[in-house]
């Protein structure tokens, strides 16, 4: 068992590239899918998620190879299997993704439904209504949702009750194989949608409207395999930022490899509380900031703030001078990283989807358990600034997204490392 070891008190400078971005690269692993042959993706994170999507492509019949480290070529001419099985999914819910290309390509998918929740739970519903309005019928039986369109994939209009990103990539997946037109009402806009929408036209799909409300899909026969490089990590951007901003020596921090675009709420909020981001090529430069003001944030659809951005928001907060209020709209239970980040002296109290944070003079370090991926690497750069030693247990959640996180860290002056340990519960 793993843990990461943070010691606070110690400045951190110069410059760190972030990675490809999970949440596009996961998606165009999928899209492979929708066009036999060699399709090469670049700037692909080499994080455990995406190597999870890759035993489900192998699974199905695809052949991957490791170009280099951030490279890989994924054949998908030999696929001959339909199913996502639930050991994988129940891994990375991203793995419901291969379900609008399988059906694209082969009118037909077996997917395990996640964490064996029903059709109702997790929005995973949203996927099933807006498919059906496509001509696909679904079954389940013994945790599996079965789905096919006996009569092929047929253009219609699709409103979405919310807009969810999973839902969005999904119907986009399945309509560029539909005979006419698709229109998608109340899509999401994420940068990661607009990756896909972009690798899929190159493709030979005709997408219309990506990063909008609105998007328009007009179904084509067939799509070819073309090389794609993914966009930058925007949320592990975020994350570095929050660092800079405890913990900068005088010269401050690069965070490079992303589009500052793609953050501008996050950015907004940060100006906000008084933290210094100065825009640079391919990304930015902050600087410590010394009396954080409180903000109240809600988390919203992009381009509103992100659910992927609160654990850290809270980190800030949690040191303001003064009480800041989080409302979080995405997930139910994203505020178990509270209970962890009072451990180590905090004064958070949540009611519901709201957060109330009283700003305190400082952290102390203390043995915190990672409750999720974006919580996991807040605990980490909150150890940062507190006194003394802070221990992340349950790390595995942050090697889903965040690769070489502790090497990125100690390549900015942090004193930070990985150590075995054994197991507690173990006799």
């Amino acid at each position: 068992m793993d843990i990461i070891r943070v010691e606070g008190g110690h400045a951190i400078e110069g410059r760190v590239c972030v990675s490809g971005a999970k949440n596009s690269a996961l998606k165009l692993m999928a899209a492979t899918l929708l066009a036999p042959g060699t399709t090469t993706l670049q700037n692909v994170p080499n994080i455990s998620d995406v190597h999870v999507m890759g035993k489900v492509l192998k699974r199905m019949g695809a052949v991957i190879e490791v170009v280099d480290e951030h490279t890989l070529t994924i054949d998908t001419s030999g696929v001959d299997s339909w199913e996502a099985p639930y050991e994988l999914v129940a891994k990375m819910r991203a793995s419901t993704a291969v379900m609008g290309p399988l059906l694209g390509r082969f009118g037909c998918a077996k997917i395990a439904m996640p964490g064996g929740c029903n059709l109702g739970a997790r929005k995973i519903d949203m996927h099933i209504l807006g498919l059906e309005a496509l001509g696909v019928e679904f079954d389940t039986d013994h945790g599996y949702i079965h789905a096919k369109a006996p009569h092929g994939l047929t253009g219609t209009s699709v409103t979405l009750e919310f807009a969810s990103v999973g839902a969005t990539e999904n119907l986009i997946m399945a309509a560029v194989k539909a005979k006419g037109a698709t229109v998608i009402d109340n899509a999401a806009r994420e940068p990661e949608i607009v990756d896909l929408a972009n690798m899929l036209n190159e493709m030979g799909a005709k997408i219309f409207g990506a990063g909008t409300p609105v998007v328009t899909i007009e179904g084509v026969e067939e799509l070819k395999p073309v090389t794609h490089r993914a966009v930058g990590d925007r949320i592990e951007a975020g994350t570095f930022i929050v660092a800079a901003a405890l913990a900068a020596g005088p010269a401050g921090v690069e965070v490079v490899g992303f589009n500052p675009i793609h953050l501008g709420m996050v950015i907004k909020k940060f100006e906000a509380m008084g933290i210094r981001v100065e825009r640079i090529e391919n990304g930015v430069r902050v600087f410590k900031c010394e009396r954080f003001e409180p903000v109240d944030i809600q988390t919203l659809p992009f381009p509103g703030f992100p659910t992927d951005m609160q654990a850290q928001m809270m980190t800030l907060s949690a040191l303001a001078d003064g009480n800041s209020i989080i409302t979080e709209n995405i997930f139910e239970n994203r505020f178990m990283f509270a209970s962890e980040l009072v451990r180590m002296g905090a004064d958070i109290r949540v009611e519901g989807h709201h957060a109330m944070v009283h700003g305190v003079s400082g952290f102390s370090g203390a043995q915190v358990t990672s409750p999720d991926l974006r919580g996991g690497a807040a605990l980490a750069v909150a150890g940062l600034v507190a006194e003394g030693y802070t221990e992340v247990s349950a790390i595995y959640h942050i090697d889903r997204g965040y690769e070489r996180f502790v090497e990125k860290l100690s390549s900015l002056g942090a004193v930070v490392e990985r150590v075995a340990v054994a197991d507690p519960t173990d006799d």
